[in-house]
This record gives C-alpha cells, structure tokens and sequence, in this order.
C-alpha cells in the first residue's frame, strides 16, 4: 500500500446486480486470510455511517434510483470504488436492453477496479487507494471552511 490512511475507511458494499463472483471476492477480503480489517477497513451495513460506497455489478433501470439514493445518504466527503467489470463498464451485459452500464452512469466512480472478478489483493488494494482520495477530500473540505 503506497499510502497511509489517516482514519480506517468504513465501507457499504453495494451488489448493484452481479452475478455475486464479485460480492464473493469482497467478502474473502474479510476472511483471516486477507483481513482487511488489519488495515482497519470495515464493512457496514449503513450508509449513513460509511466512508467508501464499493459497487458490484452492472447498473440497470431497476437499480439505479437504490444506488443513487444509498450514495446520496453517504455523508461528504465519499469515495466509490467500483468493483469488476460489470460495476466498470457493464462487463458482459453492457449491451443487454435493460443495462445501463458501469456505476459511473449514476454516480462519480473515483477507482475502478476491473476484472471478472477481480482478486481479494486487487480490491484491498483498491480500496486503499480509496482512502487516499478519501483523505485528500477531507484536507480539501477543511481547506474551504
């Protein structure tokens, strides 16, 4: 990990419409084996609480006014990592009638991490690229106060 986080980022998975390889991967990265809890990531079940809004799966018309509705209860400053192809570009189903797409359709994507699906290291490490932004967003709202 290239930076130090200066608070632990607490995170709400959001499964947008994946198949769940990618929600399995996420999960793995709170097992012993990775625990990403160590670095004090912690995965919550509100938003209202959350630091970083991490989204599998592709965005569609039945979805997307959750997703935009669990990102807004997000308090400023937030991240969003989205999580494989499908939370990406809309992977494999970017062209089905009811996909819409990637998460960045709906809400501003600040680290993309691709793959389908992506490993446990890759997500960690994306999510500590997260907190990175995370903590340049804080030094900016103190900043303009």
């Amino acid at each position: 990990m290239s930076s130090i986080m200066s608070r632990s980022p607490w995170l709400v998975h959001v499964n947008a419409n994946s198949c769940n390889g990618c929600d399995i991967e996420v999960l793995a990265c709170l097992t012993p084996i990775y625990d990403a809890e160590r670095l004090g990531v912690l995965n919550i079940g509100t938003p209202k609480q959350a630091d970083i809004m991490l989204v599998t799966g592709s965005i569609n018309y039945k979805n997307m006014d959750v997703v935009l509705n669990i990102y807004n209860q997000i308090p400023n400053p937030k991240v969003v990592v989205a999580v494989g192809a499908c939370a990406c570009s809309g992977g494999i189903f970017h062209d089905c009638y009811n996909v819409i797409g990637g998460a960045e359709k709906i809400v501003p994507v600040d680290v993309y991490v691709p793959g389908c699906c992506p490993k446990p290291e890759t997500i960690i490490e994306g999510i500590a690229k997260g907190a990175a932004i995370l903590d340049r967003k804080r030094l900016e709202m103190k900043k303009n106060r």
